[in-house]
């Protein structure tokens, strides 16, 4: 067993000083003690639990969508280094075919910090399909769901679909019970985004990018994700997707309970200047900004602690924005048992920062990365 002491991120999502102890890939114990018991070094040190992403695509040359053992343990690689210690990827449209070999090779894969995989597409709308590929497009098919799910081994946890498109109402609430139903990709009104959640739908893909503009009389897919308080909703923090009043004012008006932190990260993530491909399509990344040819937004290079960072930047609390990218995505797709807070029986993942959240150090089940 070994004890970390310092000033820690409590399950109550509060700092206050104490000490971890840690025994083989679980958290023993958790104590809190008075800042006196610290030493000056201690009062220093800042103890999260490991970040959880339930949106991204890849990173440091490599997609998840590529469907290789090699890209998916260099892919959890970069994260589990940046303090991304559960991991649930996405997939873009692509055939039946494609999506098949890609979630069964994660599941052939093993990766330790795999927790999920987080469908996005093919069940999309066509007029806001963003940086996905039309041509692969196709109405919610429940038995290929279905057997997506078997072939990744239960990993499928989260599905993005459009609502107003063929079948999608019926194939949340025949499947509500097996998947995270996402609203996404969508031309969904305020009435049909709320049937979506009443049929079961519980979260919301990169809340503002790829959904109709909402207005005082037009409420939209926002209006209808803050009526339901059980509806948690994706922002991209990384200066480029959402403004940062309207960072602030979706933390305002969904509380820091329902907000969660994504990076939409795509294989530009680590890497410089350049071209590259998103699902199937080309994209151009100039410093922080990535882009179709056409100049459509293609995803992110921000990793998802940068992004809480950024939040932090925006006027976000850190303990709001530390809370977005824990234990609410934790929550979001059932793994909040395992991971996302620091507690006695979850997984060893620590993250140790100073008090501008720099990361100093990774603890992944138990042991530090070197």
């Amino acid at each position: 067993m070994t004890t970390f002491k310092g000033i820690v991120f409590t399950k109550d999502c509060v700092f206050l000083p104490g000490r971890v102890t840690v025994e083989e890939d679980k958290i023993k114990e958790l104590q809190l003690c008075e800042m006196s018991d610290l030493t000056a070094e201690e009062q220093e040190q800042y103890l999260l639990p490991g970040l959880v992403d339930v949106h991204f695509h890849g990173a440091t040359g490599y997609d998840f969508c590529d469907g290789t053992k090699e890209a998916y343990r260099v892919i959890e690689a970069y994260e589990n280094q940046h303090g991304i210690t559960s991991i649930c990827p996405a997939t873009m449209t692509l055939p039946a075919k494609e999506l098949k070999n890609i979630v069964k090779t994660a599941a052939d894969c093993q990766l330790k910090t795999l927790r999920g995989i987080h469908l996005e597409g093919p069940f999309i709308s066509v007029e806001k399909k963003g940086a996905q590929k039309e041509d692969y497009i196709i109405p919610a098919d429940k038995n290929l769901l279905c057997e997506l799910a078997e072939l990744s081994g239960g990993l499928v946890k989260l599905v993005s679909i459009a609502p107003e498109t063929e079948g999608a109402i019926a194939c949340i609430k025949d499947l509500r019970d097996t998947f995270h139903f996402s609203i996404a990709h969508t031309t969904a009104d305020y009435e049909t985004a709320c049937k979506a959640i009443e049929a079961g739908a519980d979260h919301v893909t990169h809340l503002y990018n790829t959904m109709p503009v909402s207005t005082h009389r037009a409420p939209s897919v926002l209006g209808a994700a803050a009526d339901y308080d059980r509806v948690k909703v994706e922002l991209i923090c990384d200066g480029i997707h959402v403004h940062s009043s309207i960072v602030r004012n979706t933390f305002r008006i969904f509380t820091d309970d329902r907000v969660i932190l994504i990076s939409d990260s795509m294989r530009a993530a680590g890497m410089g200047d350049g071209s590259y491909t998103l699902g199937g399509q080309d994209v151009i990344v100039k410093g922080a900004l990535a882009t179709l040819r056409d100049g459509i937004i293609a995803g992110s290079v921000t990793n998802l602690f940068d992004c809480m960072k950024m939040a932090v930047s925006m006027g976000i609390p850190k303990e709001s924005a530390i809370k977005a990218a824990t234990i609410n995505p934790a929550r979001s797709i059932g793994i909040d048992g395992i991971v996302g807070s620091l507690e006695a029986g979850k997984k060893a993942d620590i993250l140790f920062v100073d008090g501008s959240l720099n990361l100093q150090k990774v603890m992944l089940q138990g042991k530090i990365i070197e």
